[in-house]
């Protein structure tokens, strides 16, 4: 039996939101309509897509297997409507952007303003996701474009949608002001194993990272302060507490009379930042790639 649009719109729905309530609430119906045809979708493929529980559902393998398709297919069913309701001038344009928090501290906002002077009229949305995160709704057409990163050390996920590389972002040691490792331009991480460090938890991209470039799994002994903000690292670190690794781009504006900002030893570590969209964007879509670019020549300087 071919398998109904709708109702693997309501499956990409609920992988999306984690759970059948949240899903009935975005689409606007009631759970146990969206449970009645998520269950009529798995009669129809012959097998469980989802596990039910009290904290949400779960994605079965085939679950799982069925979404990416779905994701797809949904893409380009919103594509080939936009196409048609924009040559009948029935629709408003509009922009949906996926973006991580730095990059919507240090990257989007002149991108923004520079495509706003050139399109006053289309209406824009940003939507805060960390990475990996966010290609399953480009996939589905819920967003236009995907600004992601990839850490040292942190696996990039497979995708057929075009991912482009942005800009590399070098990773540069912060310390006290007063740190004795300061004196030098270039600090061995060795030297600062036992430190009392500032990133995030165990798993983070940053502590992925910094125990990629150490070279030790069990690098550093002390995670002291545990922050995904790295203002806050900026801060913890300026009051003697800590030394962090932070991106260049977030010390940017700063007063680095607060800090030391040195490099490491015998490595040139960098955070990647990509842009994502579709194999065929519309040209707003690649007119605010355009205006990303431009701003990110200015913001690794």
């Amino acid at each position: 039996m071919p398998l109904d649009a709708a109702r693997l719109r309501v499956l990409v729905e609920v992988a999306h939101a984690g759970s059948i309530v949240a899903a009935a609430k975005a689409m606007s119906f009631t759970p146990s309509a969206l449970s009645q045809q998520l269950t009529k979708l798995e009669r129809e493929v012959g097998c469980p897509l989802v596990e039910r529980g009290p904290a949400g559902v779960t994605l079965t393998q085939a679950g799982t297997a069925l979404v990416a398709h779905g994701e797809i297919v949904l893409g380009e069913l919103r594509a080939a409507e936009q196409t048609v309701r924009a040559l009948l001038g029935r629709s408003p344009a509009q922009l949906s952007i996926g973006e991580f928090a730095t990059a919507g501290q240090t990257l989007v906002p002149a991108a923004l303003a520079s495509f706003r002077r050139e399109h006053p009229t289309v209406r824009l949305s940003l939507l805060d996701l960390e990475p990996p995160a966010g290609y399953g709704l480009v996939a589905s057409g819920d967003l236009d474009l995907l600004i992601t990163h990839r850490y040292p050390g942190v696996v990039l996920p497979e995708t057929v949608l075009c991912r482009q590389s942005l800009l590399s972002d070098p990773l540069r040691l912060v310390l006290p002001p007063d740190h004795p490792a300061g004196r030098a331009s270039r600090v061995r991480l060795a030297d600062l194993v036992d430190e009392d460090w500032v990133c995030g938890e165990t798993g983070s991209p940053d502590c992925v990272a910094l125990r990629t470039v150490a070279g030790r799994p069990g690098f550093p002994r002390r995670v002291a302060y545990e922050t995904k903000d790295y203002l806050v690292s900026l801060s913890l670190v300026a009051a003697g507490l800590g030394v962090a690794l932070v991106p260049w781009s977030m010390l940017r504006g700063q007063d680095r009379s607060r800090f030391l900002v040195r490099g490491i030893a015998g490595a040139r570590p960098a955070r990647e930042i990509y842009l994502v969209h579709r194999q065929r964007p519309a040209p707003l879509v690649l007119d605010m790639v355009a205006a990303l670019t431009r701003s990110a020549t200015v913001m690794v300087d």
